[in-house]
């Protein structure tokens, strides 16, 4: 295996400037090839996930905040408005899907690009090269890179906190890797402010019990970012939810109780397409698709093994660390499963990954080198393929379930059901940023009116309420124009206009 580049560690002599340049030369050099992965990773997500695919549940929630095309939906507790924020550029002067998806996709691209490059003389090129590969084509990651999603993006943050941490740490004053931990970790929470916290919770018990890496720069910057990055969501907490105890403990209850909940048999179930398992019931998916799960944290191991042995340990423990207490939350603390609730730790595992792969390629072998070639060649070839055969069932599957949203807005529309209006019922959130409605609920996680006040818009804008085949309206829409759309039934209110879908 190639000699890494190393960063000093603390303590270690400070390169003189002879060194200083011919490592900027280097790092220019090593670039290219981390620049054609972020390449080949945006183009893979043009031509296999869709752009005209319509957006989702979620995603509509976070899009309707700052779109003109529909009215804001109802925020829960546990959501923050970084996504919201991220996708505005677009948003909030077009309402062109495919326009959204390709500025995401290019958005992740560089994302992935930067977030690599923090490691160069932390790896060698050829590490981090395959594990941007590794990480950009799981099919996670590509059907997540370019939706208006958060987490991504606390990957990418991840990455970029934990390298420029390591960096920061390495002595001297290096300004950029301190403002690099400082924006990462704003990133993070400025996504998900939970996750920041689980990411970062080695960084914060180093530098605060670890005499070697209690370094006041590094910590102040990180602690900063956090708070930065949650300043908002946490000011939000106050004005809009009862507190910040009271934000988290909602959030808590949305997401079915955090506490002690072995969810790794959940996250097992939806490897296999489902993004999202709630209730997460069924049979297993096939063992050629869960087969890389188990085999990843192995290949990271024998990364770290590899990293002993070469002295520079340092940098795996922190990323295998990191990933570890990423995944914490949403292995052991939760009651369902989302494939890309796991995103930050793929992307922190993956550098110990690709370095235990590049050092089976490398490594002198004797008479076995042939065999060991072959059977990574053999190994990865075949992880592409399921990968890229879940990844096209469930695009096929998610843009089918778009276009029914779509043809049941289009049905509300014909109906007379047109903006300004509101949906309640079945799927009426993305079904109602669909029609350009706003979307009422009496229960639930997104309950934000009551039954009368719903009955008394009905007497000056259209309402509609939509229901799965044979459900039960409530009692104000049940003297209500009953119609059938598609696979739901719609009750539309006096007044809203006639006709039929």
């Amino acid at each position: 295996m190639a000699k890494t580049q190393n960063v000093p560690l603390i303590g270690a002599r400070r390169p003189r400037p002879s060194d200083r340049t011919a490592r900027a030369a280097r790092r220019r050099s090593d670039l290219g090839p981390l620049a054609l992965v972020a390449v080949g990773f945006v183009l893979a997500q043009l031509l296999l996930v869709h752009p005209w695919m319509g957006l989702g549940w979620d995603e509509t929630v976070y899009v309707s905040q700052v779109s003109p095309h529909a009215p804001a939906a109802f925020f829960s507790a546990p959501r923050a408005r970084g996504v919201s924020l991220l996708v505005a550029p677009v948003t909030s002067w077009s309402s062109s899907t495919t326009l959204l998806r390709v500025y995401l996709s290019v958005l992740s691209g560089l994302g992935l690009f930067v977030a690599l490059r923090v490691w160069l003389g932390l790896f060698p090129v050829r590490v981090l090269a395959l594990a941007g590969a590794v990480f950009a084509t799981l099919w996670v990651t590509l059907f997540y890179g370019p939706q208006a999603m958060p987490n991504y993006w606390v990957a990418i943050g991840a990455l970029v906190c934990v390298g420029c941490f390591l960096r920061a740490q390495a002595g001297g004053r290096d300004r950029a890797a301190l403002w690099g931990t400082g924006l990462a970790a704003a990133l993070m929470a400025w996504m998900r402010p939970p996750d920041a916290v689980w990411v970062t919770l080695p960084l914060l018990f180093l530098a605060v019990a670890v005499p070697r890496w209690r370094r006041a720069r590094p910590l102040l910057a990180l602690v900063a970012g956090l708070l930065a990055g949650a300043a908002e969501w946490i000011v939000e907490a106050y004005v809009s939810y009862g507190g910040l105890g009271q934000r988290l403990s909602d959030g808590s209850r949305i997401q079915g109780g955090l506490g002690w909940n072995i969810a790794i048999g959940d996250q097992m179930r939806s490897l296999g397409g489902r993004v999202l398992c709630r209730p997460c019931t069924g049979s297993m998916p096939n063992p050629t698709v869960m087969v890389w799960w188990f085999v990843l944290p192995l290949i990271a191991v024998l990364g770290l093994v590899i990293a002993v042995r070469a002295r520079r340990r340092a940098p795996t423990l922190l990323l295998l660390a990191c990933a570890t207490t990423a995944g914490i939350p949403y292995l052991f603390m939760i009651g369902y499963a989302a494939p890309r609730f796991l995103l930050p730790l793929y992307a922190l595992v993956a550098i110990p990954v690709a370095d235990a792969l590049v050092h089976l390629l490398t490594v002198p072998a004797g008479r076995w080198r042939p065999v060991i070639v072959t059977l990574v060649a053999v190994g990865l070839a075949g992880h592409l393929a399921v990968q890229f055969a879940v990844l096209e069932a469930t695009v096929r599957r998610t843009t089918a379930g778009h276009h029914g949203w779509a043809v049941t807005a289009a049905a509300l529309h014909r109906l007379g059901v047109r903006p300004p209006c509101a949906l309640s019922g079945h799927e009426s959130v993305p079904i109602a940023f669909y029609a350009g409605c706003s979307s009422v609920a009496t229960g639930g996680h997104n309950a934000n009116a009551t039954d009368a006040s719903i009955a008394r818009s009905a007497l000056r804008m259209p309402v509609a309420v939509i229901t799965s085949p044979g459900g039960e309206p409530p009692a104000y829409a049940r003297a209500w124009a009953a119609h059938h759309a598609g696979d739901v039934d719609i009750y539309v209110s006096p007044g809203a206009g006639s006709g039929t879908p």
